[in-house]
C-alpha cells in the first residue's frame, strides 16, 4: 500500500510540472511537444527556439531530480528497502505507476481528448502524440523505467 502512495506523489509531481508548464497556455509547455509542433509555434510567433529550450531544461529538471533522488529516498529511507533487489522491484513499482498516469491519464486524457494542450494553428498536426511516438513512449514505461530503477539501486548498492 505504501508503494502505491508513494506511487501517487511522483504522479503529483509530473501533474505539477505539467500544470505550471501550461499555466498560461499550452505554449508554455510546447517544450513537451513533438518538433514538427514546437516548429509551427516558432513560426506562428507565439514563442522563441530559446524559450522552448529554456522550458525543456527546467522541465526536464523538475521532472528528473525527483525521479533520481526522492524515490530512491522513499525507498531506501521510508520503506527500509536494503540491498539491490529490494529497492529494484520498489522503485520499479512507483515508476511504472507514475508511467501509467502519464500514458493514461496525461497523454492519452489530457493532451488527446481536452483542449487544455491544444495551440491554436497546429490543429492539422493533432494528433500531439502520433502512434509511433505513444508507442515510444510505452516502451520507455515498461522497460525504461525499470532500467532507471536497476541503474538507481546498484549505485545505492555500491555507495552503502
Amino acid at each position: 500500500m505504501l508503494l502505491v502512495l508513494e506511487g501517487i506523489v511522483m504522479c503529483f509531481v509530473l501533474l505539477l510540472v505539467c500544470v505550471v508548464a501550461i499555466a498560461n497556455g499550452a505554449v508554455g509547455g510546447v517544450a513537451l511537444y513533438e518538433n514538427d509542433v514546437q516548429e509551427r509555434v516558432v513560426e506562428l510567433g507565439l514563442t522563441t527556439k530559446e524559450r522552448i529550450k529554456k522550458s525543456f531544461l527546467l522541465m526536464s529538471v523538475a521532472l528528473y531530480l525527483p525521479l533520481f533522488t526522492l524515490v530512491p529516498f522513499m525507498v531506501y529511507f521510508i520503506n527500509g528497502a536494503v540491498g539491490f533487489w529490494d529497492g529494484f522491484w520498489q522503485m520499479s513499482i512507483i515508476m511504472w505507476i507514475m508511467g501509467l498516469f502519464d500514458r493514461l491519464f496525461i497523454d492519452f486524457y489530457w493532451v488527446g481528448h481536452t483542449k487544455a494542450w491544444h495551440i491554436e494553428g497546429t490543429e492539422d498536426l493533432m494528433p500531439y502524440i502520433p502512434v509511433k511516438v505513444a508507442v515510444v513512449k510505452w516502451t520507455f514505461t515498461i522497460i525504461g523505467m525499470p532500467l532507471i530503477s536497476a541503474i538507481i539501486a546498484l549505485v545505492v548498492t555500491l555507495f552503502s
